[in-house]
C-alpha cells in the first residue's frame, strides 16, 4: 500500500520514521521554512497547516498527515508567485526582527477568522517572538504598513525594509541548519549528572556496538588546552579555565562525551549506554558561601589561567573609592542602605545554538575545515578553533547563515569546539543542534547579582555618597564573568555625580550552570538597584523623582567617573539625557502629577475617574521612572573592515564582516552606503559574517553594528564615493572632480552623463578597479541614555499588575531607521519585562536547572506586553557614523527599577528582589497589612 502527504501541492510517498514529528518530516524533505524551536508545542514557530487548519508540527505525529494536504509558509503564496496577503502585509509592517519566528506567525494569522482577529491575545497564545516586543506584529496583522520606498541618496532616516524581509516572509531565508549537507552525521552530547565530579573511567564499548554509532568522544581524545568559551578581540579579558571535554566536571549538565551517528536516536541511544565512573566532590551552589574560608574550590587552577583568587572562587573583582564615602555618609541628611537581589535570566533565542561542519577543497587545492555556526562572532570562533587545534587561519572557515537571535548568548564558543573535533577524527559533516532544553542546563544564562548599595544626599537632594558591593555569580566557568562585573559598575555609577564614590565587586564561581554575555552586560543588575535607591532618596527627601535625578546626572561635556575605572577613551559626543527626563515629565504632567510631587501622581492612590486605563475600584495606582547610560561599544577596541565597490551591472557591494540576527544592521549599513554614493539601497548587494569573502569584524555584539562596523561601511562608501567622482573627471576630461556629481545609476559631469556601467568598463579597461576599504578600531567611545516610564495599577487582594502605560525615551543619536530603531527599543523593553515579572531559571539545592522548558520558564507573550510608546531624542553624535549612536542593548537598562518605582509608589513597599512575581507581590501586600 503506497503512502502520500501531499505538502504545497505536491504528493510525497515516503512514510515517516515511527515516532516522527511532522516537523521532521518537511525539514528533511526541504521544507526549511518550519522551523525548530522549542521541541515541545510552546513557541509556534514550527506551525503549519494540515488540511487548513494551524499545527504545531513539532508534536503532530507525521503519520496524522497521511492523505491530508499540509501547507507551510512556502506554500502561502500562489502559483505565480504573488504574496499572500498576510505575507505581504509582514513584510510592509516589518513585523520581524531576527525572523525565526516568522514563519509561525504567517501561518497562524492566515487561518484566523473575523472572531478571532477581534482577540489577538488569545489568537497567538502559542506563539512566541524574542525580538519585536509583538507591536510589530500587531501592525502587521492589522495591515499598518511602516516601510518606505527607496529614494537615492535619501537613504539615511528613512524606514527601508529589512533587505531579508521577502526571503524570511516567504520562508526561503536560511538559518544555520536550513541547509542540506550529504553524508551528514548527528551529534548528541552525554552530560554530567553531578554539580562536581572526578571522572575515574569512562566505558564507551556499548556505545560503540549500536548500530549506526561512528564515534564516541571522552576527554581522552581531547586537546589539554585550556581556553575560554567567551569571545572578544583580546582573549587575555577572559580567564582560562575550559577544556573542550575534562575530567573533572563542574556542573549538572555540563558535557562529559559525544557521540556520533547516523540519526539522533542512535547517538542518544549511545550516549544512554555509555559507562562512567564518578568520585563526586564536594560543591558550592552559593557565591557568598563560595567565597568564604573552606569552601570547596571550583578550580584549582595557576596564573597562566588568569583567576583572580581561585582559591576563594574569585575569577575577578574590583575596588575603588573616590573621595571618602563615609566623610560622604557623614555630611548627608538622608541615607538609605538595602540589598537588591536579580535572577537568572535565559537568552531564549528561538534558534538553539548549534555547528554543522565538514571538509572542504578551497581554491588553493587545499581541504580546510567549515564550520556553519549560529554565532555572532565568526571571526573569533575562527580564530580560537585554530588556537585550539594548532591550525593556520586558511585552514578553517567559519560562516554564520542569518542567525535566529542572539542577545549576547551567541558572542560564545560552546558547539563549534567539540562538532570541529569531530569532523577533523571522522573527514565527514557533522552536526550539532541543541536542544530546547541543553539550552537551559547546556548554554549560559545572564548572570544573577547580588547588590548592597548605600546612598546618602542632602535635604535639598544632593547626592553625597554613592556606594555598592556587588556579587556576580558567573557558575561553573568564567566566561564573561569578569568583564560583565568590571562593566556592572561602570556607567551604573558615571552617570550620577557624587564626590565620594566606593565600589567593591566580586565575580564568583559556583557548581551552577555558567552565565555568560547577556544583553546590557551587567549593567542592568545594578541599575536596577542604583536606581532604586535613587527613587528612595528622592522619596525621603521630598524632592521629586526627576527633579532629584536632574540635580545629580553628569551633564554635557562632562568628565566620567567611576570608583571602578576610569576608560580613557570614553566620552559624551552627543547629549540627551535631559531631553528622555523631559518626555517623562511630560507623560507624568498628562496625569496632574509633576515636580513638587514625590510621587508624581500620588502614592498608592486608589483607581477611579482620572486613574487612566481599565482599572477596577479598589485597584491601587502608581507610576515611576529609571534611566540609565551605556557605552555605545565594548572597551579595549572593537574592530571592522568593511570594502565597498562597482560592480560589473553598475551596482554596488559591500563585504562587511558583522553577523545579522535581527539587529538591522545589514539594512543600516545599506542605507549609509546609499546615502555617501546618492544611490538606492535595492541597488546594493551585501555579503557578511563568512570569513572567506569578508574581512575582519571582532563581531554583532556590544551594539557595535551601527557604530562600529557601520562607521568602516561609512568610511569605505565615502572613500569610493571620491574614487568614482576623481575617475569620471578623468574619464569625461572635466576640470575637477567638483564639476561632478553621482546619481543613483550614473555620474553626471558639466552637463555630460556617464552610466556606471560604463564607468566600471573604462576602469577595467584601464587596469583599475574601482573600490575602497574601510576600517574603524571602535575607539573613542560615546554614550547612550534611556529613561523608562510605567504607570501601572495593582490589585492589593491578588498581587495581579496591569501596566496601563509604558513610554520610553531614547537618544541614539541620529537615527538611521526609525522603524527598525523603534524595533529594537520595543524588543529590550519587553524583554527586560519578562526578566521584570517573570523569568527566572530555577536551580535546585544541587545547582539543577528545573525550568528546562518554556513551559516551565515563563517567557512574554503577545498578551503580556504593553505597547511602548517610544520617543527618539534630537540628538547628533560627533563620534558615530552620520551621528549614530547603539540601541540595541540599552532599553534592558532602565525597565526594572521603572516598574519597581512605580510598584513603590503604587504600594509604599519597596521590592527588592526579580522577579516581580504576583504571589511576591501578594505575600508583601498581606505582610504589610494592605492585601
Amino acid at each position: 500500500m503506497s503512502y502520500g502527504i501531499h505538502i504545497n501541492g505536491r504528493p510525497f510517498e515516503d512514510e515517516p520514521r515511527a515516532g516522527q514529528c511532522l516537523r521532521t518530516y518537511l525539514r528533511e524533505r526541504g521544507w526549511f521554512g518550519v522551523k525548530k524551536g522549542c521541541d515541545a508545542g510552546d513557541c509556534g514557530a514550527c506551525t503549519v497547516h494540515v488540511d487548513g487548519e494551524p499545527v504545531h508540527s513539532c508534536i503532530y505525529p507525521a503519520v496524522r498527515a497521511e492523505g491530508r494536504a499540509v501547507t507551510t509558509v512556502e506554500g502561502l503564496a500562489d502559483e505565480d508567485g504573488e504574496l499572500h496577503p498576510v505575507q505581504q502585509k509582514f513584510l510592509d509592517a516589518q513585523g520581524f526582527q531576527c525572523g525565526f519566528c516568522t514563519a509561525g506567525y504567517l501561518m497562524t494569522t492566515a487561518a484566523l477568522d473575523t472572531e478571532q482577529l477581534a482577540d489577538l491575545p488569545r489568537a497567538f497564545k502559542g506563539n512566541i517572538c524574542r525580538c519585536t516586543g509583538y507591536r510589530a506584529i500587531e501592525d502587521a496583522v492589522r495591515g499598518v504598513r511602516h516601510t518606505e520606498e527607496p529614494d537615492a541618496g535619501r537613504a539615511v532616516g528613512r524606514n527601508l525594509g529589512a533587505p531579508a524581509g521577502p526571503q524570511v516572509v516567504t520562508g526561503t531565508a536560511r538559518y544555520t541548519f536550513d541547509l542540506d549537507v550529504p553524508g551528514l552525521l548527528h551529534m548528541k552530547l552525554l552530560r554530567s549528572p553531578h554539580p562536581h565530579a572526578r571522572i575515574l573511567a569512562i566505558d564507551t564499548a556499548a556505545a560503540l556496538r549500536v548500530p549506526g554509532v561512528h564515534l564516541v568522544l571522552t576527554h581522552d581524545d581531547a586537546p589539554e588546552r585550556l581556553y575560554s568559551t567567551a569571545r572578544h578581540e583580546h582573549p587575555t579579558e577572559d580567564p582560562d579555565d575550559t577544556k573542550l571535554l575534562d575530567d573533572t566536571v563542574r556542573y549538572i549538565g555540563q558535557r562529559v562525551a559525544a557521540v556520533v551517528a547516523d540519526s539522533e536516536a542512535a547517538a542518544e541511544e549511545g550516549c544512554r549506554r555509555i559507562e562512567v565512573t564518578y568520585e563526586q566532590l564536594p560543591y558550592v551552589t552559593d557565591p557568598e558561601e563560595a567565597m568564604a574560608p573552606g569552601a570547596p574550590v571550583v578550580h584549582d587552577k595557576g596564573p597562566e589561567s588568569r583567576i583572580a583568587r581561585p582559591e576563594n572562587n574569585v575569577v575577578g573583582e574590583v575596588h575603588g573609592e573616590i573621595g571618602s564615602v563615609e566623610e560622604g555618609f557623614a555630611s548627608a541628611d538622608v541615607v538609605y542602605e538595602e540589598t537588591f537581589r536579580t535572577q537568572r535570566v535565559q537568552h531564549a533565542s528561538l534558534e538553539t545554538h548549534g555547528a554543522v561542519a565538514w571538509y572542504e577543497t578551497g581554491e588553493d587545492g587545499e581541504e580546510r575545515l567549515t564550520v556553519r555556526s549560529s554565532t555572532q562572532t565568526p571571526f573569533l570562533t575562527r580564530r580560537a578553533l585554530c588556537a585550539l587545534f594548532d591550525l593556520e587561519l586558511k585552514q578553517v572557515r567559519v560562516l554564520a547563515g542569518r542567525v535566529g537571535g542572539g542577545f549576547g548568548g551567541k558572542q560564545e564558543m560552546i558547539v563549534e569546539d567539540i562538532v570541529a573535533l569531530a569532523v577533523m577524527r571522522l573527514r565527514r559533516p557533522v552536526k550539532l543542534e541543541y536542544t530546547r532544553a541543553e539550552q537551559f542546563y547546556g548554554a549560559t544564562t545572564r548572570h544573577p547579582f547580588t547588590i548592597g548599595v548605600r546612598a546618602g544626599a542632602r535635604s535639598d537632594g544632593t547626592l553625597t555618597a554613592l556606594q555598592v558591593r556587588v556579587v556576580s555569580n558567573t557558575g561553573a566557568y568564567g566566561n564573561h564573568g569578569p568583564a560583565v562585573m568590571f562593566h556592572s559598575v561602570g556607567e551604573s555609577m558615571a552617570v550620577y555625580r557624587a564626590p565620594h564614590k566606593k565600589v567593591n565587586a566580586y565575580s564568583v564561581y559556583t557548581n551552577s550552570v555558567p552565565a555568560g554575555a547577556f544583553r546590557g552586560y551587567g549593567l542592568g543588575q545594578v541599575v536596577f538597584a542604583v536606581e532604586s535607591a535613587m527613587d528612595e532618596l528622592a522619596r525621603r527627601t521630598g524632592v521629586d523623582p526627576l527633579v532629584f535625578r536632574e540635580l545629580n546626572i553628569i551633564g554635557p561635556g562632562e568628565h566620567m567617573i567611576s570608583p571602578g575605572g576610569e576608560e580613557e577613551d570614553l566620552e559624551i559626543a552627543s547629549y540627551g539625557l535631559d531631553q528622555c527626563l523631559q518626555v517623562v515629565r511630560d507623560a507624568i504632567a498628562e496625569y496632574g502629577g509633576g515636580p513638587g510631587s514625590p510621587a508624581g501622581s500620588g502614592s498608592g492612590s486608589p483607581a477611579g475617574s482620572g486613574a487612566g486605563g481599565d482599572v477596577p475600584d479598589g485597584w491601587l495606582v502608581g507610576q515611576g521612572t529609571g534611566m540609565s547610560m551605556i557605552a555605545t561599544g565594548p572597551p579595549g577596541g572593537h574592530f571592522a573592515d568593511a570594502t565597498v565597490k562597482l560592480l560589473q551591472d553598475g551596482t554596488y557591494d559591500i563585504a562587511v564582516g558583522t553577523a545579522e540576527f535581527g539587529n538591522g544592521t545589514t539594512t543600516v549599513h545599506k542605507q549609509i552606503t546609499a546615502g555617501a554614493l546618492s544611490t538606492t539601497v535595492d541597488r546594493i548587494a551585501i555579503r557578511q559574517s563568512d570569513t572567506d569573502v569578508v574581512r575582519h569584524d571582532t563581531g554583532a555584539f556590544g551594539s557595535a553594528g551601527t557604530v562600529v562596523a557601520g562607521k568602516a561601511v561609512m568610511k569605505a562608501a565615502d572613500a569610493l564615493a571620491v574614487q568614482l567622482l576623481d575617475f569620471a573627471a578623468e574619464y569625461l576630461g572635466a576640470a575637477a572632480p567638483g564639476e561632478c556629481r553621482l546619481t543613483a545609476d550614473a555620474v553626471e559631469c558639466a552637463g555630460r552623463v556617464v552610466s556606471l556601467k560604463e564607468l566600471f568598463q573604462a576602469a577595467r579597461a584601464a587596469g583599475r578597479e574601482l573600490s575602497a576599504d574601510g576600517h574603524w578600531g571602535g575607539s573613542p567611545r560615546s554614550v547612550a541614555f534611556n529613561a523608562q516610564w510605567f504607570r501601572l495599577a495593582v490589585d492589593p487582594g491578588t498581587g495581579e499588575i496591569r501596566i496601563l502605560r509604558s513610554v520610553h525615551a531614547a537618544d541614539a543619536g541620529k537615527v538611521m531607521n526609525p522603524m527598525q530603531c523603534r524595533g529594537q527599543v520595543e524588543g529590550g523593553v519587553a524583554q527586560a519585562l519578562g526578566a521584570t515579572l517573570f523569568e527566572n531559571v530555577r536551580l535546585d539545592e544541587r545547582g539543577e536547572v528545573t525550568t528546562a522548558a518554556f513551559r516551565r520558564y515563563r517567557l512574554p507573550q503577545y498578551a503580556d506586553v504593553p505597547r511602548t510608546e517610544v520617543h527618539f531624542m534630537e540628538t547628533s553624535d560627533a563620534i558615530g557614523p552620520l551621528g549614530a549612536k547603539s540601541m540595541s542593548e540599552s532599553p534592558f537598562n532602565p525597565v526594572a527599577p521603572a516598574f519597581a518605582n512605580a510598584l513603590r509608589d503604587a504600594t509604599g513597599i519597596r521590592f527588592t528582589e526579580l522577579p516581580l512575581t504576583r504571589d511576591r507581590v501578594w505575600l508583601a501586600l498581606h505582610e504589610a497589612g494592605k492585601g
